[in-house]
């Protein structure tokens, strides 16, 4: 069985400052921007450079709660990790485009990682794992971390 997260909803403001921060800072490609009659909405989908099957819809905000999400989908915490296989190209890239960086480049035993802000405040990981292993090590401490029941797959009754 083969299963992907095919897309992720990211609440927005507006679609042109959006396509403005992710197309044209970030250089992701604009997969599809089709108008909804029906809904009166568009269906905005970008992607990251060289990516297949992750890619971000920017959903417009359409009532007042949803207004009230945009750049606080997690409540402060990173939201999404954007995986590099070039970390230093593309830190510079985006600091030369005016990314605001929340915290400095550092090298992890799983890889390098900085924190950027998107246009609206959710905060995201620009990460270039160290290959493979970095992954098996960021797995391997979760799983270790679940049996202490510590980790984020402890359940709780």
């Amino acid at each position: 069985m083969k299963q992907t997260l095919g897309l992720v909803s990211l609440v927005v403001r507006d679609y042109d400052e959006a396509l403005e921060f992710f197309v044209g800072r970030l250089g992701f490609t604009l997969v599809e921007d089709t108008y909804v009659p029906e809904q009166s909405k568009h269906w905005v989908v970008v992607s990251p450079p060289g990516a297949r099957e992750s890619r971000l819809l920017l959903a417009r905000a359409s009532s007042p709660e949803q207004e009230s999400r945009v750049g606080a989908q997690t409540g402060g915490r990173v939201f999404l990790f954007l995986y590099t296989d070039d970390f230093w190209r593309d830190y510079k890239r985006y600091k030369a485009k005016g990314v605001e960086f929340v915290r400095l480049p550092k090298q992890e035993s799983y890889g390098t990682v900085a924190v950027f802000k998107d246009l609206y405040g959710n905060m995201w990981d620009l990460l270039q794992p160290n290959g493979s292993s970095g992954n098996r090590a960021r797995r391997g401490r979760t799983r270790r971390r679940a049996r202490q029941g510590t980790g984020p797959t402890t359940r709780r009754l």
